[in-house]
């Protein structure tokens, strides 16, 4: 399996928490427009935000409402981004990144969680060094694809590393290439199921204990309820039920 093959699985499960999914997108957008203005084409950061909430199927109307509102700064919120690394159930390395207009409320809930879970917050740099900082591009596999096609406009586009997996191709792309590569495709035609930065664990970790795969999968579930966790990046090894 690829490296972010455990992303694309529970990409699936969280198909059902659409409305949560979207309200941390319109967030994101929102901050992005907000920061560095509202066209896409001059604004980085907005452009990959938009891409990110189409890739999960957000409606056109939502992304606009929240460019609008980010661009107006109608309500007037002030958001800080945060980042917390600690530990689940087992040893699991855990990174959390948050976009929150409440920073005390977030450093509880965070604080909570991990407690709710089994694990504990640590310091700053206890675990971020166990993952790599790239960008991810996937492409789902069509009838009319050729494999070796897809992965030669990989390499011309920049891109680091590729992977063929069951259902879909695994686009890898160091942070400063990640939007040339991601442009280069496009024009050639590609589509992706999900275009962003991300953190990829260098080394996966394996839970064998039943209560600690619980205590991680209510961890994992207690930081994707929350509106104001954007991310959570782990290394445990999830396999299917």
């Amino acid at each position: 399996m690829g490296r972010i093959g455990t992303i694309i699985q529970r990409k699936g499960k969280q198909d059902a928490k659409k409305a949560k999914i979207f309200t941390k997108m319109g967030r994101y957008i929102m901050v992005a427009a907000r920061e560095g203005g509202s066209d896409p084409e001059y604004n980085a950061a907005l452009k990959g935000a938009i891409e990110k909430a189409k890739a999960a199927n957000m409606p056109n109307d939502n992304i606009d409402r929240a460019v609008k509102k980010g661009a107006g700064e109608t309500d007037g919120a002030v958001f800080t981004e945060l980042t917390y690394e600690g530990y689940g159930p087992g040893g699991v390395a855990v990174l959390v990144e948050c976009l929150t207009d409440n920073t005390n409320r977030t450093a509880a809930d965070v604080r909570s969680y991990f407690a709710k879970g089994k694990g504990n917050l640590g310091t700053n740099g206890c675990v971020s060094f166990m993952f790599d900082h790239k960008g991810v591009l996937v492409i789902d596999k069509q009838d009319s694809m050729d494999e070796e096609d897809v992965e030669m406009a990989a390499i011309e586009a920049g891109a680091e590393d590729f992977s063929v997996e069951e259902t879909h191709f695994e686009v890898i792309t160091e942070v400063g290439d990640f939007a040339s590569v991601r442009d280069a495709l496009s024009a050639d035609g590609y589509e992706f199921s999900m275009a962003e930065l991300r953190y990829l664990p260098q080394t996966m970790a394996e839970l064998t204990s039943e209560d600690d795969i619980k205590n991680m999968t209510k961890l994992i579930d207690l930081f994707e309820d929350n509106d104001d966790i954007q991310n959570m990046y782990h290394n445990w090894e999830e396999t299917e039920a």
